[in-house]
């Protein structure tokens, strides 16, 4: 899913760039402010395991390959989307400007679809379909899924935006293949990790899940 260079006009990516990163400033501000001390230390274990989990692509349907996203992941377990943004700023840093995973000027615009798109959307669905069904399980592969496949079409139109895809196959092709991924990749791992959080660490997870758990 990451843009590479080339892909954005420079006035664009220059657009995205000042949106992302004003949002990731936004996001760490309310990391230092106002997630508990005992908790920061998740950022950057998940930053790590999410950075691990994107470097397995996983192989669909049509020749072609993907990974997770993590984002909603990060924001359900830490209880806000400021903390999948924050965790997706330091895994696609870390990605871009060591690894080169994704364009330099493209930077923006991935980390405006993989992890603010991805994290909003993740969480406040997750949210919705808590209230909406009681079930906490399949809210969170629900969210996850969704999360995924609305950043696969947000980068659709990105690349629409610039000229360099037709829209309509792109979010064809985008959201089809990330439609599988998000059942495969990213709603089945959300779900099994923070499953696994509720049996092992159920006191690093937000009081909301953590007292439905013990229930």
């Amino acid at each position: 899913m990451h843009i590479p260079d080339g892909f954005i006009p420079l006035s664009q990516a220059g657009i995205y760039y000042v949106v992302a990163i004003a949002l990731a400033i936004r996001a760490f501000r309310w990391v230092f402010r106002e997630l508990p001390e005992n908790r920061i230390m998740f950022i950057p274990m998940l930053s790590a395991a999410i950075f691990a989990l994107q470097a397995i692509n996983i192989p669909i349907p049509w020749g072609t390959s993907g990974h997770i996203l993590g984002s909603a992941m990060s924001s359900i377990i830490l209880g806000s989307p400021y903390a999948g943004v924050a965790v997706i700023t330091l895994v696609l840093s870390v990605q871009t400007f060591i690894f080169y995973d994704g364009g330099y000027t493209a930077f923006g615009a991935n980390l405006l679809a993989m992890g603010i798109v991805a994290s909003f959307t993740g969480y406040y669905a997750f949210l919705f379909l808590r209230k909406l069904t009681g079930k906490l399980y399949p809210s969170i592969f629900m969210s996850a899924w969704l999360s995924i496949v609305i950043s696969a079409i947000t980068v659709a139109i990105i690349l629409a935006i610039a000229g360099t895809f037709p829209l309509k196959l792109g979010i064809m092709y985008m959201g089809l293949y990330h439609a599988v991924i998000g059942v495969v990749a990213e709603g089945v791992i959300s779900t099994m990790i923070i499953k696994f959080l509720t049996k092992v660490r159920p006191d690093v997870l937000p009081l909301s899940i953590s007292e439905e758990v013990k229930e």
